[in-house]
């Protein structure tokens, strides 16, 4: 399995798309979004939230470059939304005292 911090890491996206995600992440609600999103219950634990959230939004990348009539930059938000809140959820390394 690849670590989940290299691939949010490596992700490289238009700043107007992050800048939009990041000003969304106030009203992230995990309760309420994790299921419309992704489809999964809020008991889901964040690693496996993440590994479908990463899924999802390479397809939206990808016929975001194809230029595809049928791609939703709202949809792309909600989902890169999801992805940094719950990384969040993500554990630390080991923290130097």
């Amino acid at each position: 399995m690849t670590d989940i911090n290299t691939v949010l890491a490596s992700l490289r996206r238009p700043s107007l798309l992050i800048r939009a995600a990041r000003f969304g992440l106030a009203d992230y609600n995990r309760t309420r979004d994790l299921k419309r999103v992704i489809g999964v219950s809020q008991n889901t634990a964040p690693t496996k939230v993440i590994d479908g959230l990463i899924e999802k939004e390479a397809q939206f990348e990808e016929t975001r470059k194809a230029g595809d009539a049928g791609y939703s930059v709202a949809r792309h938000i909600e989902v890169l939304i999801a992805l940094m809140a719950e990384a969040r959820l993500l554990p630390r390394g080991p923290q130097s005292v």
